[in-house]
């Protein structure tokens, strides 16, 4: 018995200063933030908003000013096509069907790079947002006391006295007081060999 004992003491004391090393981590103070909320509220992402829907309804109208006049021609030139009753093309009809291919192709470029342009000003708008946030929940969470912080849409059920939208639009307002909604240009890729 007394060798139990003595085995039981040397193996508590070895393990001693393993759990002592060990800190135990702290209770979770946990605050809520509703991210959709703050970028509809915040001052300079309503603004940037607004620039985008108009941008977006540009691309709209211009896609139907290029498509009218393309869905014209492309009837007229298919009444022709089926005027000739299966016979070849005389060669006016060709150059003008060559003539409607390079418009429908210039359009359907310029539209592609419109809209990837409205892209990538959506995606600079939001890594914008995003720098800002990355300290402004730092600093909500140290004057809150909280050391964890959630997205409302990633709960199930929370208290409004957790909740830091307000606290986060806030301090988003001061540090972000306009966003640029033009992205920068893209740097030119080199021409290949």
């Amino acid at each position: 018995m007394k060798k139990l004992l003595v085995s039981a003491a040397l193996a508590a004391s070895i393990m001693t200063p393993a759990a002592a090393g060990a800190q135990a981590l702290p209770a979770a103070i946990v605050a809520v933030v509703d991210l959709d909320k703050v970028t509809m509220d915040c001052n300079a992402c309503k603004t940037a908003s607004a620039a985008l829907r108009t941008k977006a309804t540009t691309l709209q109208n211009r896609a139907k000013t290029l498509g009218g006049p393309l869905e014209t021609e492309q009837k007229a030139i298919q009444a022709a096509i089926d005027a000739l009753g299966g016979k070849e093309p005389d060669a006016a009809l060709e150059a003008r069907i060559k003539a409607f291919e390079t418009k429908r192709q210039s359009g359907a470029a310029e539209m592609s790079r419109s809209q990837e342009q409205l892209q990538r000003d959506q995606q600079y708008i939001q890594q914008q947002i995003a720098a800002k946030l990355g300290p402004i929940y730092q600093s909500v969470m140290q004057k809150r006391g909280a050391n964890l912080l959630i997205e409302q849409n990633a709960t199930l059920a929370t208290s409004a006295s957790v909740d830091v939208t307000a606290d986060v639009t806030a301090a988003l307002n001061v540090a972000l007081p306009s966003i640029s909604t033009t992205a920068p240009a893209q740097p030119q890729q080199p021409q290949g060999r």
